[in-house]
């Protein structure tokens, strides 16, 4: 049995306060043609459909054509909400769409849906777990102890009663611990929100989405396909591609990756404003990609990003490294707070206002106080 793995199209997504929209039609027509080619039994989207919880009318508009496209007969098409998404709306209409072969998530109250396939092999058995936070899975189970994300997820698939003698996949769309993150990602407070891998070891394939990179965490079989769209600089060096899934027996799988081609890439280039703006070397690029210029030069440039729109009209980010900006520890120290925490930094504030370090008692209590903080809904994106 095959299936076409998908996550994180973020239809609708503005990067830079450029939109996004053109280039993720396109990529979704690039996708559907591969499709004619591979003709899979079934296509997993593993969540984040959506930017923002409440997408725009034009957004809803392209995923309804891109879904009308997937759904065709003989091929079940399969579909999670992430984090960025509203789990009630994804899940709308999914009683009727399941005559069609289309299979919707519903929001969490306890029970995963469950979706049974055959093939020569025997049943492959699909369950399509939304994104959880402990919160909710706390309401659907009161007399369990469930603290962390991790025992979210634990408890949600404990509750599936998964035949470890079948072959089984899993949908769902956390972040589990080991993974590798870039900038384009919703951060949360360093470990909290993470999974163990273990949770995972009842099933043949996991997968995931939430984290934009292409990767294998920890198994070949637990796997994040990656975003088909660069959504940031850091992105600007990897190959994005949708994963193809072939189950035979039990325990036999084979995973490849199909590479995406965008309508417009995201460069980074850097140099002299001479340098960049000479005819030798931009005409080597295509012009039409989204850019972020660096430029070298002890002096900044009296309207930069008007003058380097006029060659690189994508122009999305213009920086500068020169000493002005090596020597501003301002910057400096601006990067040392994105590598840390909420409660790291709480508590280097503490030991900086106190003259000495928290308490185990205190450290517990704050880290439960930013549990339940990063826990409210409208903490989940920004």
């Amino acid at each position: 049995m095959k299936f076409i793995h998908l996550s994180d199209l973020h239809i609708g997504k503005r990067v830079n306060e450029f939109s996004m929209i053109e280039d993720q039609k396109y990529i979704l027509k690039q996708i559907l043609r591969l499709l004619e080619t591979e003709q899979p039994d079934g296509v997993i989207l593993a969540g984040d459909i959506y930017d923002k919880q409440i997408p725009s009318a034009e957004a809803v508009q392209v995923f309804d054509d891109f879904l009308t496209c997937l759904a065709v007969p003989h091929r079940a098409v399969f579909v999670i909400s992430g984090n960025h998404d509203s789990a009630e709306r994804i899940a709308f209409g999914a009683r009727l769409m399941s005559g069609r072969g289309v299979y919707l998530s519903p929001a969490y109250e306890g029970e995963t849906k469950m979706v049974s396939l055959s093939d020569e092999c025997g049943e492959v058995c699909v369950y399509l777990l939304p994104f959880i936070k402990p919160a909710t899975v706390r309401h659907a189970f009161p007399d369990e102890t469930i603290e962390s994300y991790d025992d979210a997820a634990a408890a949600a698939v404990r509750h599936m009663n998964v035949d470890p003698q079948k072959r089984n996949v899993l949908a769902a769309h956390q972040l589990v611990t080991g993974a590798k993150r870039c900038d384009s990602e919703v951060f949360s407070v360093g470990g909290v929100d993470n999974v163990a891998v273990t949770v995972f070891d009842g099933f043949d394939y996991v997968a995931l989405g939430h984290i934009h990179s292409p990767q294998s965490v920890c198994r070949e079989t637990v796997r994040y396909c990656g975003t088909p769209l660069k959504y940031s600089f850091s992105e600007a060096e990897q190959e994005k591609s949708m994963t193809v899934l072939e189950m035979k027996e039990k325990g036999n799988i084979h995973i490849r990756e199909i590479p995406l081609v965008p309508l417009r890439d995201m460069r980074r280039i850097k140099g002299k404003y001479l340098e960049i703006t000479e005819l030798s070397f931009y005409q080597g690029l295509n012009r039409e990609d989204y850019y972020q210029i660096t430029l070298t030069d002890e002096e900044d440039i009296l309207d930069g990003v008007q003058k380097l729109r006029v060659i690189y009209p994508n122009l999305m980010r213009l920086e500068y490294d020169n000493r002005r900006t090596r020597e501003n520890q301002i910057i400096e120290v601006a990067e040392a707070v994105e590598q840390k925490s909420e409660l790291e930094l709480f508590k280097a504030f503490y030991e900086l206002q106190n003259n000495q370090p928290m308490s185990d008692q205190q450290l517990s209590l704050s880290h439960e106080l930013v549990r339940d903080i990063m826990e409210k809904p409208e903490s989940v994106s920004r």
